[in-house]
């Protein structure tokens, strides 16, 4: 079995912690571990590392490949060129997979799932597998446990012979309304649709050619490009026109192979802050507190920080959360319109929907301070034996004052060493590098000065990761 992992979503709905460069499979919201470390840790005992296959995008994926400290043996990643929705993106990975193993059976997961019963998962992967060698795609049903309005249903139909616990599906039905929600737990026959699938590549790709032939014809040419020089770029000309529609609309809800495997492992997608009630521990008055919080009589409340205090006085059934750049307050029940406020900002081209004010590089990462007109202040770390990309600026200069540590800076055809409390300017246009060269961390101050101070204007000549190329306004 191989595992396809969907982690190219922008978490609109978890801002302002998570941010279209920042998504929230890259939090860290239940446990020690992140979203997508989660996941990975959950699927280890089926499947091993070099048989994963992480579906992102290119800004996403170096990201989660710093998380993860992902080698070449696995995970493996998959960067699409441009979202294209989850039709399109399975489809890719199928044929990646069937390219080497013709008879490959993958379980598509989404990174932002939570499952209590991992011993359960793991078993209810194993038994769909068998299931699949009859030509069936497997969806996992959960067993609702409240009239839930931000899940979809699946109703199963009759048994299938010879496979107990499984059954094929009479429909598929998109949110309902909390009245209807309610008629679908008593009936007993509905379960949740918690977009874990089990099935063959082959069988996967036979159903989008008779359901969707456009995405198929695509698939094709991509497939055929395996291999040769001309993948990436038969990959970037072909994916993005190939039509953008879910996995279920454009083949689930019309096939005749489907099949569903209900369970009780305690599976939440945490799609929205309101999740939150049902994964993370609550107090006495039912709020969810994180962070540094002082509260004072609320109740049914998730009050989410980070180290800035947030003093909360008679909230009830309220969303309070709070970063070093933007604060979301809404109430619990209007959580999944989050992702307005996301719209909003990206048209009025603020960077809170953007990136989050630490950023995190395979050097290290960076803080901005403050983003006056015409200057920026950032704090950078730098890793111990680490260093930035030899590159120019064509719009900035940047002063630098080291405040940690020691620094190796090249600036044009000068190197030089300089200790904390010291400090150096580069001028603009001129190639420079930052380097650590010691055992310990640094860190500096950088001003930047410049009628344009985006993360675009940069040159890179040289570069320890891989990211060498000219990037311009």
């Amino acid at each position: 079995m191989y595992g396809v992992i969907l982690a190219g979503g922008s978490g609109t709905r978890f801002w302002p912690f998570s941010r279209q460069m920042y998504p929230k499979q890259l939090l860290k919201i239940f446990g020690d571990q992140t979203l997508i470390q989660t996941t990975l840790s959950r699927v280890s005992p089926l499947i091993p590392p070099d048989k994963i296959y992480i579906v992102t995008n290119p800004q996403q994926g170096e990201q989660i490949g710093l998380q993860l400290h992902a080698p070449k043996t696995g995970p493996h990643f998959i960067t699409e060129p441009t979202g294209r929705n989850t039709a399109a993106a399975i489809g890719l990975a199928a044929v990646i997979i069937s390219k080497q193993d013709p008879e490959g059976v993958m379980a598509v997961l989404s990174a932002d799932h939570f499952i209590e019963d991992v011993k359960q998962f793991i078993e209810i992967l194993s038994l769909s597998e068998g299931v699949t060698e009859k030509g069936y795609l497997v969806t996992v049903g959960a067993q609702p446990t409240r009239p839930e309005i931000a899940y979809g249903y699946i109703q199963r139909g009759k048994e299938l012979a010879g496979f107990d616990r499984f059954s094929d599906v009479t429909q598929f039905v998109e949110k309902p309304d909390r009245q209807t929600a309610g008629r679908y737990i008593k009936s007993g026959d509905f379960f949740w649709n918690t977009g874990i699938f089990v099935w063959k590549c082959r069988t996967i790709l036979e159903e989008i050619a008779k359901y969707m032939p456009q995405l198929s014809e695509g698939l094709t040419t991509i497939k055929n490009a395996l291999g040769t020089e001309q993948e990436r770029k038969v990959i970037e000309e072909v994916y993005p026109p190939l039509p953008s529609i879910s996995i279920d609309y454009g083949v689930l809800e019309k096939s005749d192979r489907i099949a569903v495997i209900s369970c009780e492992m305690g599976w939440e997608d945490v799609g929205s802050w309101s999740a939150l009630d049902q994964v993370l521990p609550k107090d006495e008055a039912g709020n969810i507190l994180h962070g540094n919080v002082v509260n004072v009589g609320c109740s049914d409340s998730i009050i989410y920080g980070d180290t800035r205090t947030i003093a909360v006085i008679g909230l009830n059934d309220i969303v309070v959360a709070d970063t070093p750049d933007a604060t979301l307050v809404c109430a619990k029940g209007k959580s999944q319109d989050v992702k307005k406020i996301v719209e909003i900002l990206k048209s009025r081209n603020d960077e809170a929907y953007l990136v989050p004010k630490t950023v995190v590089r395979p050097w290290g990462s960076f803080t901005v301070l403050e983003d006056g007109l015409n200057y920026k202040m950032k704090r950078i770390e730098v890793n111990p034996h680490a260093r930035l990309s030899l590159q120019s600026h064509t719009k900035r200069s940047e002063h630098w004052v080291v405040v940690v540590g020691t620094a190796q800076v090249t600036c044009g055809e000068s190197v030089y060493t300089i200790s904390k409390n010291q400090s150096t300017f580069i001028p603009m246009g001129v190639k420079h590098r930052l380097e650590n060269p010691t055992d310990h961390p640094l860190q500096i101050i950088e001003v930047q000065c410049g009628e344009y101070l985006g993360e675009d204007d940069i040159t890179r000549y040289a570069d320890d990761f891989g990211r060498t190329g000219e990037r311009k306004v």
